[in-house]
């Protein structure tokens, strides 16, 4: 029987003031987060490419695979994922977050 996979996705709206450079770099330090956290099964991110226009100025998506609620809640307050929390806070407008079970 296939495991079911926790999927946490995040989505960022980055502030008018950040740049190309910034937007990468942002991206560039959540794979390493991905890489050195404990419990994180997978990490795969993307910029918005939708033709519908619906994006409400999200750019860029990012989803973490866990195996479980407690590889997820270990995750959250790890000290790494903290200060990326803080660093990107100059760059980023609005984090958007949604967890759910794959069906």
């Amino acid at each position: 029987m296939e495991q079911k996979k926790l999927r946490h996705v995040v989505l960022f709206k980055f502030k008018p003031v950040a740049t190309d450079a910034d937007k990468e770099m942002v991206a560039a330090s959540f794979s390493s987060l991905a890489k050195e956290v404990p419990g994180v099964d997978n990490f795969e991110w993307g910029t918005d490419v939708s033709l519908e226009g619906l994006g409400q100025g999200f750019t860029h998506c990012f989803i973490l695979t866990f195996h479980d609620e407690k590889d997820r809640d270990a995750y959250l307050p790890y000290p790494a994922h903290q200060a990326f929390a803080k660093m990107i806070g100059p760059f980023v407008e609005v984090a958007f977050v949604v967890d759910y079970w794959v069906q």
